[in-house]
């Protein structure tokens, strides 16, 4: 069976090796991949938004199956293009993936169906936004319309910071037409829960819960990052508020988007925070997070390629999706600088006997080097019984993986092992 994994960060490096323990999984290609994926799968120099190029390497390759991984071009119709040429895939296609494209879109559908978010408000004409700011309780969010590589969303702790936000997103177009539209929103407080979900338009199944870590620095300082880590299972996310999310927010979610004509197939995430009003959505995701993937689907017992084949044929409700009950802990190494300025080029230097536990993002390959090309480069993974002994073992790993400029933040995990104390 040949295998097109679209992508090429540390997510798709973390399917790819998932999707290999399928024997039927024979040949695997990843457009365009990395350096670090090279070793698990056939990568070919294709970016993942050239959307002609992808769909004619996938016919001239006789492709059985695709999983499209990142946000852009499942936006821009890749699913729909290789279903076209009959090709089976995994990502939902153009008219749904706009849950993740257009956060006006998503704040609507939740509001029209009461789905449970932050109050908001969507502007067009920044005077008007401006105006708004002045007056609106703080702190607030604003954020851009469509996609901005996870960095759209602004805190505004003040106006100033509010009026600056409106200014870079709409008059200097930061994110260029990302930012036409806006949604300035409340400021919604409590613990933040990740959730993937496999569903297949009908059923939805909830994978193992997550906690990110957005902010370069220790203690949550410094800057948005797209994650410097992350653990599972989430201790915020009890049975209790599942079962809230699960009727409040999960299933109500796919069946307004069946009721839109937009079914949505594939991998819908959910990025939720838990208030003392309960659980509300901060954001949907069209895909599997990154690096929350790289905790999840170690944990997953189920065979990957068939739970995903089953969410494509419509068949997930007769599909064992089993998930251990152990815990696991992701630190990312990245760049010193990021996520502004970093040098790269450097080469990596990661022990053989850690690398079914490793992820590459960020890595190229010359003359049989392994070289870091981004500013997050790889996702050390461990698997343990206990939270302290998966963060541990994680640790222990990154001392031993060597690259020149390596950063990495020291405290991951330490909000839910402080979670889990005062429980």
């Amino acid at each position: 069976m040949k295998i097109l994994v679209v992508g090429g960060g540390g997510r798709e490096h973390a399917i790819i090796k998932s999707l290999k323990k399928n024997p039927e999984a024979e040949t695997i290609f990843a457009l365009p991949g990395n350096g670090g994926i090279a070793r698990d799968a056939a990568c070919v120099p294709i970016k993942a938004t050239d959307i002609d190029k992808v769909t004619a390497f996938a016919k001239e390759n006789a492709i059985d199956y695709a999983v499209v991984a990142p946000d852009d071009p499942l936006v821009l119709g890749l699913v729909d293009r290789l279903e076209e040429l009959g090709i089976p895939c995994f990502g939902p296609r153009k008219n749904a993936a706009i849950i993740e494209g257009s956060k006006v879109f998503s704040k609507n559908l939740m509001k029209k169906y009461g789905i449970p978010t932050a109050k908001y408000e969507v502007f067009t004409d920044a005077a008007e936004a401006l105006s708004y700011v002045e007056s609106c309780p703080l702190p607030t969010v604003v954020k851009a319309d469509g996609l901005a590589l996870g960095k759209g969303v602004l805190i505004c702790m003040n106006r100033e910071e509010a009026r600056s936000a409106v200014r870079s997103i709409m008059m200097d177009h930061q994110f260029g037409k990302s930012g036409d539209q806006i949604v300035i929103e409340e400021f919604l407080e409590g613990p933040e829960v990740s959730v993937l979900s496999f569903t297949d338009g009908e059923t939805v199944v909830p994978m193992i819960s997550s906690m990110d870590h957005k902010r370069a620095g220790d203690h949550d300082t410094g800057l948005n990052t797209g994650g410097m880590g992350t653990i599972a299972p989430n201790p915020y996310y009890t049975e209790k508020v599942a079962k809230r999310c699960m009727d409040e927010i999960f299933l109500p979610t796919i069946r307004a988007m069946k009721a839109e004509g937009r079914t949505f197939k594939g991998c819908l995430y959910f990025g939720l925070m838990i208030t003392k009003d309960g659980p509300k959505v901060i954001e949907y995701n069209c895909r599997f997070g990154d690096p929350e993937t790289q905790v999840v689907l170690p944990l997953l017992e189920s065979d990957l390629l068939t739970v995903m084949q089953a969410v494509t044929n419509g068949t997930l409700a007769d599909t064992e999706v089993r998930f251990s009950n152990k815990h696991a802990a992701c630190v990312i190494m990245a760049s010193k600088g990021y996520p502004v300025h970093y040098e790269k080029g450097f080469e990596m230097d990661i022990p053989e006997a850690l690398s079914d536990r490793v992820y590459i993002a960020g890595a190229k390959l010359s003359e049989g080097r392994l070289l870091t090309d981004g500013g997050r480069v790889l996702g050390v993974t461990e698997v343990a019984d206990s939270l302290p002994e998966a963060i541990e073992k994680a640790y222990d790993d990154v001392k031993k993986i060597s690259f020149e400029n390596a950063y990495f933040r020291t405290d991951i995990g330490a909000r839910a092992l402080q979670a889990v104390k005062g429980a």
